[in-house]
């Protein structure tokens, strides 16, 4: 919505917003790191140091592009949109979407994670605006053009993630806090054309297009949750089959 209203664009530095020195790489591979680079998790900076996001904690570790690694650094987005903006982010994304699509919920501060603690329908709704390709009831919230973009790989790395968004017609995938590369579609049982949102501690939005499908799922994490996918996804889709086949 930022980069529709003009005030930035992905391909940008982030250093064109936040100023230099947000990381403590060297000044010239910070300056390769893009607004693409966080939304696509190839920042190619050093995800064993935890995930707290102030300079120190942000170290080089390869050239942006290079390497996708599940990283906490891309909530310095929310850091962009307060600059660009001139507001906080919660006023912009309240302004912008909650109140628009009538979410319920905040932005909470939970350890160094910015985590959305909302409800079920919050997260249908939501669901739906970008099944909708970005438009709400007769008003197009975000672009129908970014969020084909956003749902197609990003990166030449991980075949199944876009822009936040996991994919699940590729030939292979990364998971989060592994460089490991599995063969096969992320989640067998489910359609091929699904994408999904696989948020913290196992709450799900999928969404599939042939099927004018939007599923929530919220709940307790499976045992084996990983930041994105688990068990649970593929035990899942076995029974929804059983329904809509």
């Amino acid at each position: 919505m930022a980069q529709d209203e003009g005030l930035i664009t992905i391909d940008n530095k982030v250093s064109s917003y936040l100023g230099t020195g947000w990381t403590n790489a060297p000044l010239e591979k910070e300056n390769l790191i893009t607004c693409k680079n966080l939304l696509s998790m190839d920042s190619g900076l050093d995800d064993s140091l935890g995930d707290a996001v102030s300079p120190e904690n942000l170290e080089y570790l390869t050239d942006a592009g290079e390497r996708w690694v599940y990283h906490n650094v891309y909530v310095k987005l929310q850091d962009v949109i307060a600059e660009a903006s001139n507001q906080t982010w919660t006023n912009y994304f309240n302004a912008k979407l909650k109140d628009k699509i009538g979410l319920s919920g905040s932005w909470i501060m939970l350890d160094n994670l910015s985590v959305y603690f909302s409800n079920t329908r919050s997260m249908a709704r939501f669901g739906l605006l970008i099944s909708a390709k970005g438009k709400w009831e007769d008003l197009q919230i975000v672009s129908e053009n970014f969020l084909n973009q956003a749902t197609s790989t990003s990166q030449d790395i991980n075949e199944a993630y876009s822009y936040l968004w996991w994919l699940n017609v590729k030939n292979s995938y990364y998971l989060p806090q592994t460089q490991f590369e599995f063969n096969g579609s992320l989640i067998s049982n489910a359609p091929n054309d699904m994408y999904a949102a696989l948020g913290k501690n196992d709450q799900k939005i999928y969404i599939i297009p042939s099927r004018n499908l939007v599923i929530v799922r919220m709940g307790e994490a499976a045992e084996d949750s990983n930041f994105a996918l688990s068990t649970f996804d593929n035990d899942l889709w076995e029974k929804i089959n059983l329904l809509i086949d």
